[in-house]
């Protein structure tokens, strides 16, 4: 098969009927590398609205477990990619997503915006850091995918294309997006995870990398100080030199799925989809985090 032989196969699908199969040859088969790594961003822009981040830091599964937060959140994800949406599994790793954010008070708003981020941040990511960028068929199937995950989601509103999608996610982050102490520690244990998934000298580079790639918006938000020029320089010439290489490799002719990512560590002897996540403390109804007064809200 020749390099650009599977983008011809995508556009030969309808992008609203077959949205689950272009959608799994795109994260599958072209970009499984860079969609991990654009979602990893995704997650973490969420953070820096404080309404999100401040609730992660006070369940404490970002700070206190974040490598078990991490695999369960990739795993659940990347079920219903490989199953689908009507499959056992696929259901099974709905139901455990709903059950775990109605365990919480989250407003409709939040949950939009974090759908917003798993649209957007990876077609920037390609047209970035990509060996070609995502094609407007993928882009039309890529907002028709997390249109009906939305929808299985229960969220409201859900935007149709991804001109919507992005409009939505911009306006959300310019309106939301500032400081919240929570947040800059759930950041922090992100950092610090992705570091420790390569050896000890290396860490203080991985988190270095892993700034330089945060835009002005989310420096801000986490009052981190803007990495150097070379840093930058260094970051952003070596992912896009992996692009340049990557596009000269003949086509993937297996597909790889996120469970089969290095990062992945908790679960050595297997996983059951129904006891991944988080579960509420028996007896008790409603949100589990105690909440004081905060901006903006009457107190609980």
């Amino acid at each position: 098969m020749k390099r650009y032989e599977r983008l011809k196969q995508i556009q030969r699908l309808d992008p609203e009927r077959d949205f689950l199969e272009i959608y799994r040859l795109a994260v599958t088969y072209e970009f499984p590398w860079d969609i991990t790594r654009a979602l990893e961003l995704a997650l973490y822009r969420t953070y820096a609205v404080p309404s999100i981040g401040r609730l992660l830091a006070e369940t404490g599964e970002l700070t206190e477990r974040p490598q078990k937060r991490y695999d369960d959140t990739t795993l659940l994800l990347d079920t219903v990619v490989e199953h689908g949406f009507d499959s056992e599994a696929g259901r099974t790793a709905v139901r455990r997503i709903n059950r775990m954010h109605r365990s919480y008070d989250i407003s409709d708003d939040d949950m939009r915006y974090v759908l917003c981020t798993f649209v957007v941040t990876p077609k920037r990511w390609l047209d970035t850091y990509g060996w070609r960028r995502l094609s407007d068929h993928e882009l039309r199937a890529f907002a028709a995918y997390y249109r009906t995950l939305g929808t299985h989601l229960g969220i409201k509103d859900v935007p149709h294309t991804y001109e919507d999608f992005e409009r939505t996610l911009d306006s959300y982050e310019d309106e939301h997006f500032g400081w919240d102490e929570g947040a800059r520690a759930v950041s922090d244990a992100t950092l610090a995870l992705m570091g420790s998934w390569y050896p000890g000298p290396l860490a203080p580079v991985v988190r270095t990398a892993a700034l330089a790639l945060l835009d002005d918006s989310l420096l801000r938000a986490f009052r981190y100080e803007r990495p150097g020029r070379v840093a930058r320089g260094l970051t952003h010439g070596a992912l896009r030199l992996r692009a340049r290489a990557v596009r000269l490799l003949p086509p993937r002719s297996h597909a790889h799925h996120a469970r089969q990512n290095p990062e992945i560590k908790s679960y050595s002897n297997g996983y059951d989809i129904a006891r991944l996540g988080t579960f509420p403390t028996p007896g008790v109804r409603g949100c589990p985090v105690p909440h004081g007064p905060r901006p903006g809200l009457p107190a609980e």
